[in-house]
């Protein structure tokens, strides 16, 4: 097991490559928060250039192992720190667990405890496949609701992107007990907009590379918008497989978008075995702060009929009337456009081609 995962060079190149893909893109920005809570999955995209996302929670655990007759109650906090580095396809992240774990062996009358990080890494996360980046090939149908929110085979092709980490291992860690300082973690997440309001992610990661017990994992997430999108549940599965470690586990939760830069959440889980047995649940929220400033295009460089078209002499008012009816924040989350939306859309395209058929002498 060791010389088949000792560390070598091949390992250092192959995390090189991680961290100096080439560093261009096209925007991730948002103008509602994207928080990877109150699951444990992570985005495929990142948060967008100088963006500042703080993700927090605290969680209470309970863990029985069968074999082992023992009981462990767990309380801790984590943490996500997101930056959007340089680029709008680069990620700077941070991700940490703090735990107190009481641990009662029953066969012995005794009581331990251990408290340290559980995690406790630094990472980059690139996008290297966005299927959203041509709009036009994305458009929607202005002659059918039904076709814009109904499940479609091209909506499968996911965003990708690529992820590089280190694990730190500070002191004597009971945790992670022999283990060096320092590990890596590469991961491959993507992320398919199924339909307007279903969202499937997945992520495939290998972890703890350079210990003797490295670890093998993939998360399958799926989340669901409601009607009023101010409102999202998630349904999440987990496997890990290592020497050390092995589990399946399953969660869900509930968010709640508070502001357009600030969401509520809370989630609960299982595992499916009894080595030992676990169940979880925890409640957070996610704060961003917002410095993020679109590149201005020279207008030689514009596209034809890309800035809006000709100017209603009503503009103005109808911008301080939309501002003043400003709400928090969901109303700017892209669920598509709805059957009364798709009238007014078809409507403009019918006078826009007709305009632009008319003869000018």
């Amino acid at each position: 097991m060791n010389s088949l995962f000792a560390y070598t060079k091949s390992y250092q190149y192959v995390l090189s490559f991680i961290f100096l893909l080439p560093l261009v893109g096209i925007s991730q920005y948002t103008d509602v928060i994207n928080s990877n809570r109150p699951g444990i999955s992570v985005s495929a995209y990142a948060v967008g250039k100088n963006v500042v996302q703080a993700e927090m929670g605290l969680f209470y655990e309970q863990q029985d192992h069968s074999l082992l007759n023992t009981q462990s109650d767990i309380w801790g906090t984590d943490i996500s720190l997101r930056y959007g580095l340089l680029f709008e396809r680069l990620e700077l992240n941070y991700e940490g667990t703090f735990q107190d774990q009481n641990i009662t062996y029953s066969n012995f009358d005794l009581l331990a405890k251990r408290r340290d990080f559980s995690r406790n890494r630094l990472g980059l996360k690139f996008l290297v496949y966005d299927p959203f980046k041509n709009p036009e090939a994305n458009k929607p149908n202005l002659y059918s609701w039904r076709a814009n929110n109904k499940f479609q085979f091209k909506n499968l092709l996911p965003a990708v992107s690529l992820y590089g980490g280190v694990n730190f291992v500070l002191g004597d860690n009971p945790f992670y007990i022999g283990e060096p300082t320092l590990s890596y973690r590469g991961m491959i997440a993507t992320q398919s907009r199924i339909t307007p309001r279903f969202v499937l992610i997945t992520n495939t990661a290998y972890d703890r590379i350079s210990t003797d017990d490295p670890e093998l994992s993939y998360t399958i997430s799926l989340s669901h918008a409601f009607r009023n999108p101010k409102w999202s549940v998630f349904v999440e599965h987990q496997g890990i497989q290592s020497d050390r470690y092995a589990d399946l586990l399953i969660r869900g939760g509930i968010a709640h978008l508070l502001k357009e830069n600030l969401q509520l959440d809370f989630n609960m889980g299982a595992s499916l075995k009894n080595t030992p047995s676990r169940i979880f649940f925890g409640l957070g929220g996610s704060y961003r702060m917002d410095f993020h400033k679109d590149s201005l295009k020279p207008i030689e460089d514009q596209e034809a009929d890309q800035n809006g078209g000709a100017i209603d002499k009503k503009a103005m008012k109808k911008k301080k009337k939309a501002d003043k009816e400003k709400g928090n924040g969901a109303e700017d989350i892209d669920l598509g456009p709805s059957k009364k939306q798709l009238k007014k859309l078809k409507k403009a395209e019918k006078k826009k081609k007709k305009d632009s058929s008319e003869i000018d002498f």
